[in-house]
């Protein structure tokens, strides 16, 4: 399948493909995935801030650590400000040493026979191909860890346990999230520079680790960020060089699908889930079309898959409703009239109709209430 947003699909990396799998090989992977979960939750094996996979830890947990901090931070009576680092593991999944995966669970309390089955998950792995009507002949994968399943995030947040006790640091001020192969660095201080040497100093930590357990990171996707309400009193272009390479400071940043803006607010959220709406309306208007006689069920469920979805996405980081104090009418209005467009699109009606007609047409209620 195509992914979005890319340029040239000529290239075999804008592509994703689907793995089949067979059914009672799911089934055996998802119960020691379960036994997994429930070990990590008993016995603490991984970190509290690594997501993904377990209970109560989900995009919405990663952001809410960072944006509470942020604000945990700027209540001080003193003027400090936060520096956060992104950093993205490249490949990660395909560098994964067995060896060492199987040592640190086992440092984990966890138990003998499910090392022996994640040992017999890790090898011997073989794929076939199938393009239109060909099918090539079986193959076997020199995969590290395959991406097909839940096991396999979980077994990657068992391989990152210690470089997160890198990150961590309470002397430095420093603190982590950590959801797959995303690390986010986070330290507060009084003065720009000493955020910008301590970070470095991490860095090298880091790079230090990926050298041990032969993970490597994708230099252009590192990005740095200052957040401050008093940006006035911080030089907000101070860079970090990390190694060789110099990140200069953004004054916003994409974070797991939500742009975190310097000032912590949200109208350039609402760019880009703009933007991204524009793509959708496009896929949207091909389906109407190409559906002969679409019923107004149909439509609805259009509707909420591909566009509400989006509008509402980690919502609880970004929304505050009306009767909080920092709630922002503009936002409203952005999402009203992003609502709107998309309303009009599925129902295909004249512009002069109503936002209350097209919501009583296809059944739901306006955005912000929905919020």
């Amino acid at each position: 399948m195509q992914k979005s947003d890319k340029k040239d699909y000529f290239n075999a990396k804008t592509y994703k493909s689907i793995a089949l799998l067979n059914t009672l090989s799911k089934v055996l992977k998802f119960i020691i995935f379960e036994r997994l979960r429930n070990i990590i939750e008993m016995c603490n094996s991984i970190l509290n801030t690594q997501m993904k996979t377990c209970k109560h830890r989900s995009t919405d947990t990663t952001l809410q650590l960072i944006t509470e901090k942020i604000h945990i931070v700027w209540s001080d009576t003193r003027k400090r400000v936060v520096s956060l680092l992104s950093l993205n593991e490249k490949n990660a999944f395909n560098n994964v040493t067995h060896s060492r995966l199987l040592h640190d669970m086992k440092k984990r309390r966890v138990l003998r026979l499910l090392l022996e089955f994640v040992k017999n998950f890790l090898r011997n792995q073989c794929i076939m191909i199938t393009i239109n009507d060909y099918t090539t002949m079986k193959r076997n994968v020199n995969v590290d860890i395959s991406q097909d399943s839940l096991l396999s995030s979980i077994l990657y947040l068992f391989y990152n346990v210690n470089l997160l006790k890198v990150c961590d640091n309470i002397r430095l001020r420093t603190s982590f999230t950590n959801f797959i192969n995303d690390v986010n660095i986070l330290i507060y201080e009084e003065f720009m520079k000493r955020n910008c040497r301590v970070l470095s100093e991490i860095y090298d930590r880091c790079e230090q680790w990926s050298k041990t357990y032969n993970i490597k990171f994708s230099k252009t996707k590192h990005e740095l960020i200052h957040f401050t309400r008093i940006f006035k009193w911080f030089n907000m272009n101070v860079d970090v060089k990390l190694m060789k390479h110099q990140i200069d400071s953004k004054s916003d940043i994409r974070v797991l699908r939500v742009q975190l803006n310097f000032k912590l607010k949200w109208m350039i959220h609402m760019h880009y889930v703009e933007a991204k709406l524009v793509i959708k309306q496009k896929i949207m208007q091909t389906i109407i079309e190409f559906t002969w006689d679409s019923s107004m069920m149909m439509n609805k469920q259009i509707y909420f898959v591909m566009t509400r979805s989006l509008l509402s996405h980690e919502v609880v980081i970004w929304y505050t409703s009306q009767r909080v104090k920092d709630h922002q009418k503009s936002l409203n209005i952005k999402l009203r009239l992003m609502q709107e467009r998309a309303l009009w699109q599925i129902i295909n009606v004249y512009r002069a109709t109503s936002t209350k007609t097209l919501q009583m047409k296809i059944n739901t209620t306006s955005i912000d209430i929905h919020l």
